[in-house]
């Protein structure tokens, strides 16, 4: 009998950074490793990733990470955390092993995982099943136990339609649920959702309209995973006698994997090339990356890029998903595109781009595998109490489902359930540009002052032997006051770091310290009895 413990380090009570660890007999299973992108109130935060501290501890007890798909939710994390632990095993399906090595991780890290081919780990052992999802080769886990399977769903939904690498091996699952399931853990991002995802989620005939609707010049904005949809484009474009061109060499490469690998299929002739850019009825498929949404976009509206010039009659089709963290930039976007004449077309409200499971499907998912416990997982807190509830509608008793946050750690010993409060501490880590160290809150708080009140530079130079002040104090200030509309405040700010200065300064020692501490003060209260402003204020005094 067995000893399991089961905790996320990232993915509970929000969208992305998803990372499940599921600890049985001392040996850790990690289960997805993703990233969470940065909302507006963040100051040029890139990304945030779960903190690896845990996993760097108990390294040694780690059996590999199993990546369901290659979303950036729930891969981004990885290369990151290959930095941490830099002889980590990665196990990855076709597709997503190629954008974890175009993400920069080594490939002797990566593991190839074959659908239905299990993985032996001595008395446990991992079983991949193939889902439906936007990306090709997306797959589920089964963690086999000597108390049951422990099942990770990852992102899914159900369409008989989808064949191929994206279609879903229902009887591997039914199979699994008559062989004891221990333990459920399955997405809960569209739990309120009602019925199935399945068909909102085909948008061929959509973009069939587009096209028909917009003959002229349509820019297409998508996410360069997502080839289920990139296809619909390419199917709704055919015979339409318009040349598709692939902008960026991110997208151009995934592209091609995709047609190299049998991901994608296009009619002959349909793609051009950059000779077609300004052609009247071109196509152009565009993307971003993972840090800057809307970068490219961003560019091309404010006349930087290479090769794009809008036009008035141009047409720009979203066909990427709308997350709360890039609503505000979205919206700005289409502001801005608007202004230049161009047709904004979004997707309609009665479809999805997300593939994400509905109450039906996550209903469907309960009944084929029949677990014992059930776990929400992947989502805010409300869809997985949604979740809960349709678990709870199915028969599972409430006391067998568990609703927990980051870090909360659920207990199984013997293959039951034990009511035993454990927490891991789990935080943020914050990334900003190509540094993997946290940027902390006090960075983030320091920008937060900035982007509100700006900054006071006081600069002074004393001289080393004199004890005398020879320069300044000087002035400067950015986002704050502007200086020739307010030389009245300027001479009063320097007025008071002089008498500051002056006052710290005997003939045999000048105390540097207590000189910065009282200009950020005594300015600090200056400023804002005239201002009601509390800018960062920086002295800086040098000695010569």
């Amino acid at each position: 009998m067995s000893k399991i413990k089961i905790f996320s380090m990232g993915g509970l009570d929000e969208n992305g950074k998803n990372l499940y660890v599921i600890d049985v007999d001392d040996d850790i299973f990690v289960f997805d490793c993703g990233l969470k992108y940065a909302s507006g109130n963040l100051f040029g935060i890139d990304y945030i990733i779960p903190d690896f501290s845990y996993l760097v501890e108990n390294k040694n007890r780690i059996k590999g990470v199993f990546l369901t798909h290659s979303h950036y939710e729930n891969f981004g994390g990885v290369a990151d955390l290959v930095r941490e632990i830099p002889d980590i095993k990665i196990y990855a399906t076709k597709f997503t092993k190629y954008n974890l090595l175009e993400d920069g991780v080594p490939e002797t890290n990566i593991i190839d995982v074959n659908p239905h081919k299990k993985i032996d780990f001595g008395e446990n052992s991992v079983f991949p099943i193939s889902v439906s999802h936007s990306c090709p080769d997306a797959v589920m886990y089964c963690l086999n136990t000597k108390d049951g399977s422990i099942c990770y769903t990852g992102d899914f939904i159900i369409d008989p339609t989808m064949e191929g690498a994206y279609g879903m091996d229902l009887g591997k699952i039914a199979y699994v649920g008559k062989q004891n399931v221990l333990c459920l853990l399955s997405e809960s991002v569209f739990s309120e959702k009602p019925g199935h995802t399945s068909p909102n989620h085909r948008l061929k005939s959509f973009f069939k309209d587009t096209l028909s609707h917009y003959p002229d010049r349509l820019l297409f904005s998508v996410f360069p995973t997502h080839l289920y949809t990139i296809q619909e484009i390419f199917d709704s474009a055919a015979n339409s006698h318009r040349k598709i061109v692939i902008m960026g060499k991110k997208l151009q490469n995934v592209v091609n994997f995709g047609l190299e690998n049998n991901y994608l299929n296009i009619s002959e002739g349909l793609l051009g090339d950059l000779s077609n850019i300004d052609d009247s009825n071109a196509i152009l498929l565009i993307s971003d990356d993972r840090a800057y949404p809307f970068s490219a976009i961003s560019k091309i509206i404010n006349g930087y890029d290479k090769y794009i010039k809008l036009k008035p009659n141009d047409s720009f089709v979203f066909a990427e998903p709308r997350y709360d963290s890039t609503e505000k930039q979205l919206v700005k976007i289409e502001n801005d595109l608007a202004m230049l004449g161009c047709n904004i077309i979004s997707i309609p409200k009665d479809k999805s781009i997300l593939h994400h499971a509905s109450s039906e499907d996550l209903m469907l998912m309960i009944r084929l595998l029949q677990p014992k416990y059930y776990m929400p997982a992947e989502g805010e807190y409300r869809y997985m109490v949604g979740n809960a509830n349709l678990a709870s509608s199915l028969g599972v008793p409430n006391e067998n489902i568990f609703l927990k946050q980051n870090g909360d750690v659920v207990l199984i010993e013997n293959g039951n359930y034990v009511d035993q409060f454990e927490h891991i501490n789990i935080d943020d880590v914050l990334i900003d540009g190509k540094s993997s160290d946290d940027v902390g809150e006090l960075v983030i708080k320091d920008r937060e002052m900035l982007s509100e009140s700006g900054i006071v530079l006081i600069s002074a130079t004393v001289s080393k032997q004199d004890k005398v002040l020879l320069v300044g104090p000087e002035i400067t200030t950015r986002g704050f006051i502007y200086v020739k509309d307010s030389a009245e405040i300027i001479s009063k700010m320097k007025e008071i770091s002089q008498v500051v200065i002056e006052r710290n300064i005997t003939p045999t020692y000048v105390d540097y310290n207590k000189i910065k501490t009282e200009i950020r003060d005594e300015l600090s209260k200056y400023l804002y009895e005239e201002t009601e402003c509390k800018p960062m204020i920086i002295a800086v005094v040098q000695e010569v």
